[in-house]
């Protein structure tokens, strides 16, 4: 399966993510695809996430360089705020997976 988009891949995740949390004993059968699948996904949503954070990064620095009109100087910095505080944050290298948490 070659998804496109970044809300196809972040489906194929989600989809594998449950199928994998309501296994009681996982499909070996279907592990590798499953793996494949998701490790292709999961690329793709993330060259996406920092393709946006790099315009984001060259539209505010632009509009940081020129000057804003007076009451509008604020709305950047809110904007790149909120789409820091809506990003998931990193994994911790030291995060202990054996609680049975699948890690996507």
């Amino acid at each position: 399966m070659k998804v496109k988009t970044f809300k196809e891949a972040y489906g194929v995740l989600q989809r594998h993510a449950q199928t994998l949390r309501e296994q009681d004993e996982p499909n070996i059968d279907d592990l590798l695809s499953i793996v494949t699948e998701s490790v292709s996904a999961y690329k793709l949503c993330q060259e996406r996430i920092d393709a946006v954070e790099q315009a984001l990064e060259k539209a505010l620095g632009s509009v940081a360089e020129a000057p804003a009109p007076a009451g509008q100087a604020a709305a950047p910095a809110r904007a790149a705020r909120r789409a820091q505080a809506d990003r998931p944050p990193e994994p911790d290298e030291s995060d202990d997976l054996s609680d049975g948490d699948i890690p996507f």
